[in-house]
């Protein structure tokens, strides 16, 4: 559980299903981010277990699956991070609806959502889709997936994505960078990338969160 210190918002914690080194990480960010008090409950959809916990709540078995203190469901970390951000407008997660970066920031959090995230999808667990050529699926996904981040790094403001001023568009960067194709290939192909990444993981505010999702 995340503890809630005397900065936090005092109101009823949110409790968010999440999954060790998945995307739930991105809206665990947010939350830490926006002092809202949360409590994080270990849901791996690849046992039996997890599965059956999740669908309770989410048909597709999915993390995140955040249950908020009315007890309404939530899915889908885009959806979560755009309610977060309503929940904590100053904290400037995500742009005003007056400020011109509010159009490149939906637009590459679509992008990387329905873009990148699908690859993942099929890539991960190649035989769930596929009785033949799962080694090739695995394989094209992953190439796909670099020449994805080769056009968000060209989007990429810098020093943060949207330019001066950090966004869950950089919390995203962080998390997704850990996985395939890994640290080591943004260092040398999105370098942009990895900077934003290294400079989220440093914020001190999210070490929790690093140590639940990301132990090392």
């Amino acid at each position: 559980m995340v503890a809630a210190d005397s900065t936090m918002r005092m109101e009823p914690a949110w409790r968010v299903l999440g999954c060790r080194g998945c995307g739930s990480a991105i809206v665990e960010c947010a939350l830490v981010l926006a002092k809202i008090p949360y409590e994080r409950e270990e849901a791996d959809y690849a046992t039996k277990e997890g599965r059956d916990r999740l669908v309770q709540l989410n048909p597709l078995a999915q993390v995140p699956t955040v249950i908020l203190p009315d007890g309404t469901v939530m899915t889908e970390s885009a959806a979560l991070v755009l309610y977060i951000g309503g929940v904590a407008p100053e904290l400037g997660l995500v742009p005003d609806v007056r400020d011109p970066l509010r159009r490149e920031f939906l637009r590459w959090l679509m992008f990387l959502v329905a873009a990148v995230y699908p690859t993942f999808t099929y890539g991960d667990e190649p035989a769930k889709w596929t009785h033949d050529g799962e080694e090739e699926l695995r394989r094209t996904t992953d190439e796909h997936r670099k020449s994805l981040w080769r056009l968000v790094e060209g989007a990429v403001r810098g020093p943060w994505f949207l330019g001066e001023t950090p966004s869950a568009l950089d919390l995203y960067v962080s998390v997704m960078t850990r996985w395939r194709p890994r640290r080591e290939w943004f260092a040398q192909n999105c370098p942009r990338l990895y900077k934003i990444a290294l400079a989220v993981d440093a914020d001190p505010r999210l070490a929790g969160v690093w140590a639940d999702n990301f132990p090392a």
